[in-house]
């Protein structure tokens, strides 16, 4: 089996690590930072943030014309440092919150999938990452 590529994307957040730990980890926050573009949103998320918790969201185009369900289930959580998790469609990612004086950095690493392009990837993540931030900062 080839190993896949690992796209990374990242933000510094200016808000203290426990506003941003449950910024991204609160369902209640998730649905109103969780897209990649305005024209996206995320109308439901669950959350059980444990080792071997499961996850869930619905992203979906505003206009009804299409959407996705995003899921997987953890496999660390360490509380205020780091999330890994598989999704489910096997891919792996890691989430390390770094705290620097006032801010936190956000460093989100993921297994690429292979029917989008890596820069597509890593754009769509990124924007999501952004999104997160721009939300979070507003706390």
């Amino acid at each position: 089996m080839k190993n896949k590529e690992q796209i990374t994307v990242q933000a510094t957040i200016d808000a203290n690590i426990e506003t941003v730990w449950n910024t991204w980890t609160k369902p209640e926050h998730i649905v109103k930072w969780n897209s990649g573009s305005k024209d996206w949103h995320t109308p439901k998320a669950a959350n059980d943030l444990r080792e071997g918790g499961r996850f869930t969201s619905r992203m979906e185009a505003k206009d009804g014309s299409t959407g996705f369900d995003f899921g997987g289930v953890y496999t660390e959580v360490i509380p205020h440092k780091r999330i890994a998790y598989t999704l489910d469609d096997d891919r792996k990612v890691t989430l390390d919150f770094k705290e620097e004086g006032d801010s936190v950095r956000l460093i989100e690493t993921f297994e690429a999938e292979d029917q989008n392009p890596i820069a597509v990837q890593r754009d769509g993540w990124q924007a999501i990452v952004d999104n997160f931030k721009t939300y979070t900062e507003q706390q």
